[in-house]
């Protein structure tokens, strides 16, 4: 009788486990067929990228490599699929790529992106940096040693990584750009959180244009009437709000459901509750870039205005003309990740800010906005700026004390140098996992020849 018992608790905890583990892949389903089927789907529409490459390498690790992908080219989607779960993202001209959370696919099909983004002028026809008639001017930059620099980046994976591409600029002027061979000047590449720093560059503009005032609450209608209301823009710019947040990339977490299970992403963030004084506690978060991303969306009347602002109020007339800026299932620009821009575009926009927020002898941000968006967040000790990551923690010790730089998933990196004149652009696959990097010693690299 007892060897009954003993045999029929096993056979319990057996199934408890096994509806346990069912469970819980269950809840990640949604997110590993989501992550699949959003960036194949981007690869392919936005940056002209082969399916079978983008499966090789940037979908090649733990669970997501598993999904069968099907790629319909003729209405532009991407259907990923894992045991019982499935996720569809679509191309849509314009937006980019959107994972279908909620909303009907033939509803965000029938929304179409506003007209009257043209830059009204041809790249191949300017001088840079509006356009792409580079000069020929020497800088005083050792182009041979940073040639092998390059060749070690780029061909000997010398630094640990796989760059995609990468752009030196000294003084405003390209001193080197190469890419790997499925990749040009024209490719649009994945920025990830480097999107957070636009997003300042937006929150700027509507400051300047006076309708905006960071210092102030978020007015967020939901946060009437609690202590959340203390939440002012600044706040969630520099990540310093208190809500509750985490921001793991390697689980279930906030900001992997957020990405890949929320049709609304902002909401899904200011719905969390405050866990901290507002103010006191650091804590980098995706969630309020996306909150910031509504908030700006809230100021135009309609969303062909807040579309089209991007672009008539930054990328075009900074050269960055062929942008793609995608947004949630809700119509919200997805500021926290998605941005897609070719090399020199990145290169463009952090020029705007090495020459204090004028491009082209023309202001677009604030006077004082660079200054204010590399001044360090109280709690993030020298971290941490407004949207921009900041070297004053020396985290990158081969650095300048002063650089201040973006970051994006998997190897993104945008490093300014204001007393160098430099401006570096790495892009490309290099996931931590794997090492990451050594980034530091590509900076080394370079500042040593200068």
């Amino acid at each position: 009788m007892s060897g009954k018992r003993i045999f029929y608790g096993v056979v319990t905890l057996l199934a408890v486990i096994i509806i346990a583990v069912a469970f819980y892949l269950n809840s990640l389903l949604p997110i590993i067929t989501g992550y699949a089927a959003k960036n194949l789907c981007s690869a392919v529409f936005v940056s002209g990228r082969q399916p079978a490459e983008v499966e090789n390498v940037d979908l090649n690790f733990s669970f997501i490599k598993y999904n069968k992908n099907e790629v319909n080219f003729d209405e532009k989607s991407v259907t990923s699929r894992f045991l019982w779960g499935k996720s569809k993202a679509v191309y849509r001209e314009g937006f980019g790529t959107t994972l279908l959370r909620e909303v009907p696919e033939e509803d965000l099909r029938k929304i179409q992106f506003p007209a009257g983004t043209d830059p009204c002028y041809l790249q191949d026809t300017i001088a840079w940096p509006l356009g792409d008639i580079l000069p020929d001017t020497t800088t005083g930059i050792d182009l041979q040693k940073l040639g092998r620099i390059s060749t070690e980046l780029m061909s000997d994976n010398g630094y640990n990584g796989n760059a995609f591409a990468f752009l030196v600029l000294h003084k405003g002027i390209p001193v080197a750009e190469v890419y790997e061979p499925q990749f040009n000047k024209d490719t649009k590449f994945l920025g990830w959180s480097m999107a957070k720093s636009v997003i300042n560059a937006l929150v700027g503009i509507e400051v300047m244009k006076g309708n905006m005032d960071i210092s102030k609450p978020a007015a967020i209608r939901e946060w009437r009437n609690t202590e959340k209301n203390a939440i002012t823009i600044n706040d969630l710019m520099q990540m310093q709000s208190g809500l509750e947040w985490n921001e793991d990339y390697g689980n279930r977490s906030d900001v992997t459901l957020m990405l890949h299970c929320e049709e609304d992403m902002s909401r899904f963030t200011y719905e969390k509750r405050l866990e901290y004084p507002v103010g006191e506690h650091w804590y980098y978060s995706s969630g309020t870039t996306n909150i910031v991303s509504y908030l700006l969306r809230e100021q135009f009347s309609n969303d062909s205005l807040y579309y089209s602002s991007f672009y008539t109020e930054l990328f075009n007339k900074t050269g960055m003309t062929d942008v793609i800026f995608e947004a949630d299932p809700s119509g919200t620009i997805v500021g926290s990740s998605y941005l897609y821009a070719s090399a020199r575009d990145y290169a463009r926009f952090a020029l705007l800010y090495e020459n204090d927020g004028v491009f082209n002898g023309e202001r677009i941000l604030p006077e004082g906005w660079v200054d204010y968006s590399r001044s360090a967040t109280k709690a993030s000790n020298g971290a941490y700026g407004s949207f921009w990551w900041l070297n004053r923690n020396m985290a990158l010790p081969s650095a300048p004390e002063d650089m201040y730089y973006c970051v994006g998933h998997d190897g993104q990196r945008i490093f300014i140098l204001p007393e160098e004149e430099l401006i570096i652009i790495v892009l490309g696959y290099s996931p931590t996992s794997n090492g990451g990097m050594d980034f530091d010693r590509l900076l080394k690299d370079i500042t040593g020849i200068l």
